[in-house]
C-alpha cells in the first residue's frame, strides 16, 4: 500500500488493479485502482469509550468525477465524524463490523498481487453474499455449516474449501479489531486442505524439441519460465525497462511475498532476452512478452498443449536445483520464497543477488546441456 502525495497527474497515471494508493496531505484519504476505475475513498477507526468499535471504509466518488481538491474536502468531513466515534456507513451502531469491512480491512493489512484480491472479493460476491453485509458477531456456526454443506454438494469440495479460507481469513481480522467478537465459527469445521499437486516426470530433451516448435516469443517464454521458476504473475508482468542485460538481472516487481526481486540471469537467458527485445522494438509495447490480441497488452494465458502449466515449472526448478547441485536456501531464495524459521526473516535477497548468481547459472547449465 504507497503513501504518495497525491496530485490530479499522479492520479491519472496510477495503473488500473494496482490497488490502494493513500494520501500523504489528508489522514484517510485514499484512491483505490480497480481492474476497470480509479476510486476516492477514506478509510478510519470508530473508536467509542477509547475502545477500537470497527475500521470502516467509505466511498468517496470516482476519480473520473470529481477533482482531488473536493475529495480532500470530503475526506476531512468524514474523517472527523469517524474520530468522533460516528460510523458514516449508517449501520446500526450496535451491529458491530460486517464481513465486507473485515475483508476489506483484512486486504488493506498488507500488500496483495491483483490476482489474489480478485479472488477474495469474486468469493464474497458469489458465495458469501448472505454474509456479506451482516455482522461478524452475528453469524452462527450452524449457518457456516449450512453454507460449507451447500458449496460442497453445489460447487465441490475444492471451492467450498476456498471460500471457507476466505471467510476465516476475514472473520480471524474482525477478531483482531473488535475484541467484543468471541470466536470464528469456521473453527467448527474440518476444512480440507489444497489437493498437493501432481507433477509428471519432465523429459528435458522431449521439452526441448516442443519448445522449439513454438512461435519466436512463446518459445522464449517457455524457457524463460524453466530457468526462473517464476511465479506466473511475476513473469507475464515483467516490463522491458526491468531487464538490466548490462548487469544480466530480471527485476520481478509483483511479488506474491511483496516488494520486488532482482534475480540473476545466467548466461544463456541474458543473451536469449537481449535479442528478444531487440526483436520486439517495433512492437513499441512496455512489455517484455507483448502480445497484440490481449486487452492488457501482453500475454495472458501461457499454457500450450503438452507443456508445463507455469506452477508446474516452479515444480520442475525446484527439482531441478536440486539435481544441478543448488542448496536449499539458495534455491528458495531463486524461488522468491521466504525462509523458514525466525532467522529466514533476516536473509535479504536482494543483498545476494551475485552470491546466486552462480546457482542460477547451475540451473541453466544442467537445463541447456539436455537440449543437444
Amino acid at each position: 500500500m504507497a503513501i504518495i502525495n497525491l496530485t490530479e497527474a499522479r492520479i491519472r497515471e496510477l495503473p488500473l488493479g494496482s490497488g490502494i494508493h493513500r494520501d500523504e496531505q489528508v489522514k484517510g484519504l485514499m484512491v483505490v485502482c480497480h481492474q476497470s476505475t480509479r476510486t476516492f475513498a477514506v478509510q478510519g477507526d470508530v473508536r467509542r469509550n477509547g475502545r477500537h468499535v470497527r475500521t470502516v471504509r467509505v466511498k468517496i466518488d470516482r476519480c473520473d468525477r470529481i477533482g482531488l481538491r473536493e475529495a480532500r474536502n470530503r475526506a476531512k468531513a468524514l474523517m472527523s465524524q469517524i474520530q468522533s466515534g460516528i460510523d458514516p456507513t449508517a449501520g446500526p451502531a450496535e451491529s458491530g463490523i460486517t464481513l465486507q469491512q473485515a475483508l476489506e480491512a483484512h486486504l488493506s493489512e498488507r500488500t496483495y498481487s491483483p490476482r489474489t484480491v480478485e479472488g477474495y472479493n469474486y468469493h464474497l460476491d458469489n458465495y458469501l453474499t448472505k454474509f456479506r453485509k451482516r455482522a461478524v458477531t452475528d453469524i452462527t456456526r450452524q449457518e457456516v455449516r449450512d453454507l460449507f454443506d451447500t458449496l460442497k454438494r453445489k460447487n465441490g469440495e475444492t471451492t467450498a474449501g476456498s471460500v471457507m479460507r476466505t471467510l476465516r481469513a476475514a472473520i480471524n481480522t474482525a477478531m483482531r479489531l473488535d475484541e467484543t467478537i468471541g470466536g470464528n465459527p469456521v473453527a467448527a469445521l474440518r476444512v480440507p486442505t489444497p489437493k498437493r499437486r501432481e507433477v509428471d516426470v519432465l523429459d528435458l530433451k522431449a521439452w526441448w524439441a516442443d519448445v522449439e516448435e513454438l512461435s519466436p516469443i512463446r518459445r522464449d517464454l517457455h524457457i524463460a519460465m524453466m530457468l526462473t521458476g517464476a511465479r506466473r504473475s511475476s513473469l507475464l508482468l515483467v516490463l522491458r525497462d526491468d531487464v538490466d542485460i548490462e548487469r544480466g538481472i530480471l527485476t520481478f516487481r509483483h511479488m506474491k511475498v511483496g516488494g520486488q526481486m532482482m534475480f540473476p540471469m545466467g548466461k544463456a537467458l541474458t543473451a536469449r532476452l537481449k535479442d528478444r527485445l531487440a526483436a520486439d522494438v517495433p512492437l513499441n509495447s512496455e512489455w517484455l512478452w507483448p502480445s497484440a490480441t490481449s486487452a492488457s497488452g501482453h500475454i495472458e494465458e501461457p499454457k500450450e498443449a503438452g507443456l508445463p502449466s507455469p506452477h508446474e515449472y516452479r515444480h520442475h526448478a525446484r527439482t531441478l536445483f536440486i539435481a544441478s547441485g543448488v542448496p536449499y536456501a539458495e534455491s528458495a531464495l531463486l524461488l522468491g520464497q521466504k525462509l523458514p524459521g525466525a532467522s529466514g526473516g533476516y536473509v535479504h535477497a536482494e543483498h545476494l543477488v551475485e552470491h546466486l548468481r552462480r546457482h542460477a547459472q547451475a540451473l541453466e547449465d544442467f537445463v541447456v546441456a539436455t537440449k543437444a
